[in-house]
């Protein structure tokens, strides 16, 4: 499996109601990849993957960067899952690491 595949795989294991940064994601993989990186290859993630449990390190939503509605898309779909957010940033409890 080459490492964008692998990266996809472990989106699908980030588990209902948590986090994990950029950074954490692309180090989890066996060739690891800067966050900048996998931050490349979420913006083509899988249907159906959990692209929204992905966010910056600091816990800021990343995608609004590329578009606001897409990140209060992700905030919702996050709150729905019952993250807590501290003004724009997901609160740190949140983060599960790889």
């Amino acid at each position: 499996m080459n490492a964008r595949d692998q990266l996809y795989q472990a989106v699908l294991q980030i588990p209902y109601g948590r986090v994990m940064s950029y950074g954490d994601l692309g180090a989890s993989l066996d060739t690891p990849v800067s966050g900048v990186i996998a931050g490349k290859w979420m913006a083509s993630c899988p249907i159906g993957h959990p692209w929204w449990r992905v966010v910056g390190k600091d816990g800021r939503l990343l995608t609004a960067r590329r578009d606001p509605r897409l990140a209060a898309e992700q905030r919702g779909l996050l709150e729905s899952e019952g993250v807590v957010f501290l003004d724009d940033a997901v609160k740190s409890d949140y983060f599960v690491l790889a």
